[in-house]
């Protein structure tokens, strides 16, 4: 039979996660994009910094952000699994 362990700190990282992940985090990832299409709107900033911000700089920040939401995204769906899983293994007292 495989080892089952739940400790108390099994418990609280959980719950950590989700306080974090509903806390905001998404949120912020989200209004991160939106301020990086603005700064990438040649009308509103404009030279060669923004250049570079607009062709190379802002893409890639943009797609790592995209990866880090669907992570994210992912996590959040597995959360409830997890917390069940900590809380019948002895987590919950």
């Amino acid at each position: 039979m495989p080892r089952v362990l739940s400790s108390d700190n099994a418990q609280a990282a959980i719950t950590q996660m989700q306080a974090i992940i509903n806390g905001g985090f998404a949120e912020q990832l989200h209004q991160l994009d939106v301020q990086g299409r603005v700064l990438s709107d040649p009308n509103v900033w404009d030279g060669p910094l923004a250049a570079q911000f607009r062709d190379s700089t802002w893409p890639e920040t943009r797609a790592a952000l995209e990866r880090a939401r669907v992570g994210l995204d992912e996590l959040r769906a597995q959360l409830s699994t997890i917390a069940e899983n900590i809380f019948a293994a002895g987590g919950a007292r």
